[in-house]
């Protein structure tokens, strides 16, 4: 009989990888979901759903029940408050770990957290996410084989929010914070869906490991647009901007998503993330090569990404 993996967050962009990854090795999948699954990435799959959220708690115990692993990716990147930010990613998280206490039985968990976790002070986002790696570990701590992955800005096809940076160079403009030695790593889909699955299969319990792709000290900016401009084949003009022009946009970007009643993603927070010099990582951060390593390099990715977007008219043909 095979392998059952539980997965909250299956429907959210990184998760949509996850399920393929799991059910391409020979999983059997069960996923959280407020609804039935309609999604052109998840067609011909078969998949259990279990319907309902991270606040429903006989919804978790039956997502939970019978599963060999479990993987948590559910979590808000954006919230309109902090409360929402913890109701989700300290509450919900509460909530799966309760559920995974009352099945009594030993099993194998992966939290997908963020890189931000290692910087709790700069935004709601990255509290919660360091709340929730604090909760796991102390409530399944000897109970369960614990993994905690803390993946880096994640790209690929579908993605909404990189391709920004891709629409930019098609403008022929790019407005860039001016970070002394800033430096971003960057990871596609496709290789961090591929570590966790093999993560659940492979790794020692009670793990901690940062996911990146081969440049695993990550990129400059100049970089970054370097690349995005290549696979655009397109130059756009690099204006960077100083941190209190990028603390300014963000203050606007929140009043008027106040004013249309919409979720913002660029806040005064965010933009303390995005001036933050050190977004790389380390060597000794990894999992083991022996047990993955990252088979996409940025300029293959952002190749590939931007011939996904270009084929659906996210971005206008060459």
């Amino acid at each position: 009989m095979s392998r059952i993996v539980a997965i909250t967050g299956a429907t959210g962009f990184l998760g949509r990888y996850i399920v393929r990854a799991f059910a391409g090795s020979g999983w059997r999948v069960r996923i959280l979901a407020r609804q039935p699954i309609d999604h052109p990435q998840l067609a011909g799959l078969q998949l259990e759903v279990v319907l309902g959220d991270l606040s429903n708690r006989e919804a978790l115990r039956t997502l939970v029940d019978g599963a060999d692993v479990i993987v948590h990716a559910a979590g808000l990147i954006k919230a309109r408050t902090p409360a929402a930010f913890e109701a989700v990613n300290v509450g919900g998280t509460a909530n799966l770990a309760g559920a995974i206490e009352e099945r009594g039985a030993i099993a194998r968990v992966l939290l997908v957290s963020s890189m931000a976790a290692r910087e709790p002070e700069l935004s709601t986002y990255a509290r919660t996410k360091r709340a929730a790696e604090q909760l796991l570990t102390a409530v399944l701590n000897r109970r369960c084989q614990l993994t905690i992955v803390r993946p880096c800005a994640i790209y690929g096809p579908w993605d909404r929010e990189t391709l920004a940076i891709f629409r930019a160079v098609q403008y022929h403009i790019f407005l860039r914070p001016r970070v002394a030695h800033g430096r971003i790593a960057v990871i596609h889909a496709t290789d961090a869906a591929a570590a966790i699955a093999i993560l659940c299969e492979q790794s020692s319990c009670h793990s901690l490991f940062e996911l990146t792709d081969e440049r695993t000290p990550g990129y400059s900016w100049d970089e970054i647009v370097g690349a995005a401009e290549t696979a655009m084949n397109s130059k756009a003009l690099v204006i960077p901007l100083p941190g209190p022009a990028v603390r300014a946009a963000a203050a606007v970007s929140l009043a008027a998503a106040k004013l249309l009643r919409r979720t913002p993603m660029f806040t005064p927070e965010k933009a303390r993330e995005i001036l933050h010099a050190d977004w790389g990582s380390k060597a000794e951060s990894q999992p083991p090569r022996n047990l993955w390593r990252p088979k996409i390099g940025l300029a293959q990715g952002f190749g590939d990404t931007v011939s996904w977007y270009r084929d659906r008219r996210w971005l206008a043909a060459r």
